[in-house]
């Protein structure tokens, strides 16, 4: 990719509750980029994003646009990288408006929201196909439409930098082609996108680039018809499978276990 560095990640090394969960992991994210993480569970793709986002401790050099994210201001950063985590917990039964609306706080809004603002919201909840639950409460709705409003939020901020802690988790097929879809075209459109992807299929379809986590070291980095081979689905994910390349993409079939040890804990 040829669009501007959004993100540079150096020697990034996280310790977590006296484990090391990442080791020394070097990314770079450019303009243009949609990147899938994957890994066996355990390998520490969350904590990476958790660390490129400064949700947790990590030491080595993380340069967010021109300047270290350490140094930017909590607002400022959040206008630059918003990050879509696991779970989708609403512990509050607001209207899925208000929940979408809260993606404007860095950019200034409150209680009344600018015609800016509420055009970003609108957008939002229409890319996601939330708009009908609008008025709804957010607590009202299941896991999948929760997904959808979460990630709604994460869009109506216009970082240019999205991360996504499985963003097609509790999704049916077709919302998980729907998110992805969304998140491509942010990608296509100027921005990018880091996701952890457990789907290998999906990661093999949508990822410009896709990086293989594994007991806490980035092992591979590249294009998905190199990265995601038989020898290395074997190798670190413990599974024989079958790829299919199809049009715009790889079709990838876990089908029988190999003798891949079961992983340790992790993030």
């Amino acid at each position: 990719m040829s669009g501007p560095a959004l993100l540079r990640a150096t020697h990034v090394s996280a310790t977590l509750g006296g484990r090391r969960i990442l080791d020394g992991v070097d990314l770079a994210v450019t303009a243009g980029e949609f990147i899938g993480v994957v890994g066996p569970n355990g390998a520490g793709k969350t904590t990476l994003l958790r660390a490129i986002a400064g949700l947790v401790p990590a030491a080595g050099k993380i340069v967010l646009g021109e300047g270290p994210l350490a140094g930017l201001p909590l607002a400022e950063r959040a206008k630059r990288l918003s990050y879509l985590p696991q779970g989708h917990l609403f512990h509050w039964p607001l209207p899925v408006a208000d929940i979408v609306a809260l993606g404007r706080l860095p950019r200034g809004a409150g209680a009344d929201l600018s015609v800016a603002d509420r055009a970003a919201v609108e957008r939002a909840m229409q890319a996601t196909g939330v708009t009908e639950f609008a008025h709804r409460a957010v607590t009202t709705l299941s896991g999948g439409e929760r997904a959808r409003v979460a990630l709604a939020r994460v869009l109506a901020t216009e970082a240019p930098l999205v991360l996504a802690d499985e963003p097609t988790a509790s999704l049916d097929p077709r919302y998980q082609l729907l998110v992805l879809d969304i998140l491509k075209r942010h990608a296509a459109g100027g921005g990018a996108v880091v996701a952890v992807l457990h789907d290998l299929g999906l990661a093999g379809r949508y990822a410009d680039r896709v990086v293989v986590i594994d007991q806490g070291r980035l092992v591979v980095d590249g294009h998905p018809a190199d990265v995601l081979t038989r020898d290395l689905l074997a190798d670190r994910f413990g599974v024989a499978a079958e790829i299919v390349a199809l049009p715009g993409g790889t079709a990838i079939i876990p089908w029988a276990l190999t003798d891949r040890p079961a992983p340790g804990p992790g993030g």
